[in-house]
């Protein structure tokens, strides 16, 4: 089942498709859709996929973002000879205000960076309350199953490295591309064998697949669970090769404003945003340069 929150006549719902027509159901939220045990009934009404407006599946409680999953993405991480390495374990909490949905647009803020990278991951809804269980309980605290697009200024990183720790760089607003709906476990099935690939104006930047992940999707939710889950948090899963920052030529894979970003991931489906400056997005010129990321050295 796809589940999707969807916007009707300047109101947001939650529903269900079915093909090209979308299944209103009786629940405020996706959040309490999930806090329901993942039941909601229909509330009769439909409409059609093309009359609607797809928003972010879901705006959760905590939104739990983990890195260091994919060994790959850290060997390519030695190239630019950060301070601290990109070592497994890495969590911090994502800014759910600065979530968008799909074909929302991606503000350049080019007052705050130049290196505006991206970074393709599969994310997880949990789907009940818990701690503390086991790798073997793991995979029932699945509720679904959603893109990531983990948006990077690396200028910002680079300097928040220095201190071993980074959030502002990922936390900016509209840098959390999310969706473009919740597929839930019975589609999907085994998550490690999902192929992904995220392409920047039809051109492929990354593509691998989840098989390549140093550890396993239950792994890292029980390896987490200590902190506590609630129904309908989201956990990311971590990128893996090919951003633009550490390439051999950054500045030419960069995103700018005017670009198309597609990050898709197999029986999940692509997740397509635009890139747009702060001038198109605010109707004004963006601030002036803050004069901390130019303290970079």
């Amino acid at each position: 089942m796809k589940l999707v929150t969807f916007d009707f006549a300047g109101t947001e719902h939650v529903g269900r498709l079915d093909g090209e027509t979308v299944v209103e159901l009786a629940v405020p939220s996706m959040r309490e859709y999930f806090e329901n045990g993942s039941r909601a009934e229909a509330s009769g009404r439909e409409f059609a996929l093309a009359e609607v407006r797809l928003r972010a599946p879901i705006v959760p409680k905590k939104f739990f973002h983990t890195a260091g999953n994919f060994r790959e993405h850290h060997v390519e991480s030695e190239r630019v000879g950060w301070s601290h390495p990109v070592a497994p374990w890495i969590i911090f909490f994502q800014n759910v205000d600065a979530i968008i949905g799909p074909d929302e647009p991606i503000v350049y803020p080019d007052h705050l960076t130049r290196e505006l990278d991206y970074e393709l991951e599969l994310a997880v809804v949990i789907a009940k309350d818990g701690k503390h269980f086991g790798v073997d309980e793991a995979m029932d605290y699945v509720g679904g199953y959603l893109v990531f697009n983990d948006l990077t200024a690396r200028d910002i990183q680079r300097r928040e490295m220095k201190s071993g720790v980074f959030s502002f760089c990922k936390a900016i607003d509209t840098f959390c591309p999310l969706g473009p709906w919740i597929v839930t476990p019975d589609e999907v099935g085994d998550p490690h064998e999902l192929s992904m690939e995220l392409r920047v104006n039809g051109e492929q930047r990354q593509a691998s697949n989840m098989s390549r992940m140093s550890t396993t999707v239950p792994e890292v939710l029980a390896h987490y669970a200590p902190l506590g889950f609630s129904a309908g948090d989201v956990l990311s899963l971590g990128t893996v090769s090919g951003v633009a920052g550490f390439s051999e030529d950054p500045e030419s894979l960069y995103l700018k404003p005017g670009d198309v970003v597609e990050a898709e991931i197999e029986r999940i489906g692509v997740l397509r945003n635009p890139v747009v400056s702060w001038e198109e997005a605010h109707g004004e010129p963006a601030p002036e340069r803050v004069s901390w990321v130019e303290e970079l050295v």
